[in-house]
């Protein structure tokens, strides 16, 4: 990478081939305004989205196709969650990894999941949906390349600059189903680590990203969100993002309490909770996982689940 748009913060910070054949449905008529608050619009009502879910999200004419992905995100806002998770978040993830969309459609979808990055919280499904949908954007941009350099570190600086200041931590609801903003943003930073390209300062701005929101004040996560928080680090290691001595010396902020918390108090109790969680996940990976390149994070992890109190 030749320049990075944002420096990268303290490590310290922290207290997360060819188109699939099948049945298609040929669509001609696709209506291009479709973006209505109840995602649908002439000739798309929700009838027809679920036969499109039926025929395994094949569209058969390619301009159809095209405009389909790029309009379908108006769906990642929705508050039904079949919807929003089983229609329009499939239906991309079905596209992009079937290597389906044109490099074009591909950087529509990049820049309007960026926005809706920026949108207005409203019922808090916008933004989580709209990072799990650009981790699939990030990774068809790893398997073949169709961002330029300085589009790929943007896409970084964003992905960082929301991430770190996310603040609705809520999970999952059996009415409402998924929000997870901060597994979410994690699966976006793991397959920007993925990602070659990605060199060894950008994956320091992950990694600190990651501590940012390891263990959050006052919040004890209970989605399994430490797991995927450890995803990325695991590959930053993995790639020689830092040396062992660097790694000891964040992996023990990681396990030092939070200056003006009361111990043993609630907001306490949740950073130990949060912290042991992430800590205990890096460490069964690195012991019983396949890759080497991660046992550079042996000896801190080892000193800093000592070091919990």
């Amino acid at each position: 990478m030749k320049r990075m748009i944002v420096g990268v913060l303290a490590l310290g910070l922290g207290a997360c081939a060819g188109a699939p054949q099948g049945d298609s449905i040929p669509i001609h008529d696709f209506d291009p305004s479709f973006s209505s608050a109840m995602c649908a619009s002439a000739g798309w009502d929700r009838a027809k989205l679920d036969d499109l879910k039926a025929a395994k999200f094949e569209i058969a004419d390619n301009e159809a196709r095209q405009a389909f992905a790029k309009a379908i995100t108006a769906c990642l806002a929705s508050p039904d969650p079949e919807l929003r998770d089983k229609i329009a978040f499939e239906a991309l993830t079905h596209m992009l990894r079937g290597r389906q969309l044109s490099a074009p459609t591909q950087k529509a979808l990049l820049a309007d999941l960026v926005a809706r990055l920026d949108a207005p919280a409203g019922q808090g499904f916008e933004q989580p949906f709209a990072a799990l949908a650009l981790s699939d954007v990030a990774r068809a941009d790893r398997v073949e390349a169709f961002l330029t350099e300085d589009e790929l570190i943007k896409l970084l600086v964003d992905a960082q600059h929301w991430f770190i200041n996310v603040s609705d931590y809520r999970g999952y609801d059996a009415a409402e189903g998924w929000r997870h903003g901060v597994a979410h943003g994690a699966d976006l930073l793991m397959q920007l680590a993925l990602n070659p390209r990605i060199d060894a300062e950008g994956l320091s701005v992950i990694v600190s990203a990651v501590g940012a929101q390891a263990a959050p004040k006052g919040h004890a996560y209970v989605f399994g969100e430490s797991e995927r928080l450890a995803r990325p680090v695991l590959i930053a290691a993995g790639r020689g993002a830092l040396d062992q001595a660097k790694w000891s010396e964040w992996l023990k902020v990681m396990a030092t309490p939070p200056e003006g918390v009361e111990p043993f108090g609630e907001a306490w109790l949740a950073w130990r909770h949060n912290a042991t969680a992430f800590l205990q996940a890096l460490y069964v990976n690195v012991t019983l996982g396949g890759d080497a390149g991660d046992d550079v994070l042996r000896p801190g992890l080892e000193a800093a689940l000592k070091a919990l109190p």
